[in-house]
């Protein structure tokens, strides 16, 4: 419901607000910024945290993802502690699929930007992991 009611808001702020684009990009990319930054705002708001990536990753079987050392668990949990601007980088980019130029133009930062986010980003789940997989002896 909540997922709804986001993108009914969304699509009233980019009706009421069509007059403020400026054609600096495309106006699908205009639309994702708004959708992503009503979504970010309402998170920041209720502080929501998931229990799934993706329902990709929810068809794992129990089996797997024991006798694996990196659980999906562990994965939310380190993606979680992220500062947010490195969370939202790194989830358009390699859960959501999309590309540098695309989060740029999103979010309103540079590519560059982009790029050192998500790395920074990778740096920082992968420094996680292994804490805690040494945490759990694994």
């Amino acid at each position: 419901m909540d997922a709804e009611d986001l993108l009914q808001n969304s699509f009233v702020d980019v009706f009421t607000k069509l007059h403020s684009f400026q054609f600096r990009s495309s106006i699908g990319a205009w639309i994702k910024r708004i959708v992503v930054n009503n979504c970010i705002n309402f998170l920041k708001k209720k502080r929501l945290y998931f229990e799934e990536i993706d329902e990709r990753i929810a068809n794992v079987s129990e089996e797997e993802s024991n006798d694996s050392p990196l659980s999906v668990e562990a994965i939310n949990k380190a993606i979680f502690q992220l500062p947010d601007g490195y969370r939202v980088v790194f989830s358009l980019y390699l859960i959501e699929g999309y590309d540098h130029q695309e989060i740029s133009e999103i979010l309103d930062i540079s590519v560059a930007t982009s790029k050192s986010q998500y790395s920074r980003a990778k740096k920082k789940v992968r420094a996680l992991l292994l804490s805690e997989g040494s945490a759990s002896g694994v």
